[in-house]
């Protein structure tokens, strides 16, 4: 049972796997800073009001605090934002400069361009086969 278990373990996608997990966990405390430290004052600079915890509503003296809903949710497209123009587009934009220095692999000619190349090749060797290898059957 323990060798099934190190084999499992040391499979190398279950080790990409918490190496991917570790790294995000990271990344993710990085962008919290980030988003914490620069960006919500900078909104809080513009718009005057970095926190919107206070906001709240009491129906028959329920409280409904929808000002923490409404900072989880700025927080989450905030995150997003930040996500997608710091990590995403760079990477896109780098992956497309990549495929576009690479060439593309000339396709293998179809059917019925192999039988009219070997009918040319018959026709010029004068009804002799040449030495151009047939099409595959």
């Amino acid at each position: 049972m323990l060798k099934e278990f190190r084999e499992f373990i040391l499979r190398g996608n279950v080790v990409d796997l918490a190496v991917a997990v570790v790294i995000g966990a990271a990344f993710g405390a990085v962008v919290a800073a980030f988003v914490a430290d620069i960006v919500t004052p900078l909104i809080a600079a513009i718009g005057g009001k970095p926190d919107f915890n206070g906001l709240q509503f009491t129906i028959n003296k329920s409280v409904f605090k929808y000002g923490h809903f409404f900072n989880a949710v700025v927080s989450f497209l905030i995150i997003g934002a930040v996500i997608f123009f710091l990590v995403v587009k760079p990477l896109n934009t780098l992956a497309a400069r990549r495929k576009k220095d690479e060439a593309p692999e000339p396709e293998a000619p179809a059917e019925d361009v192999l039988v009219l190349m070997e009918i040319r090749d018959l026709l010029a060797g004068g009804g002799q086969a040449s030495s151009t290898p047939s099409r595959p059957t």
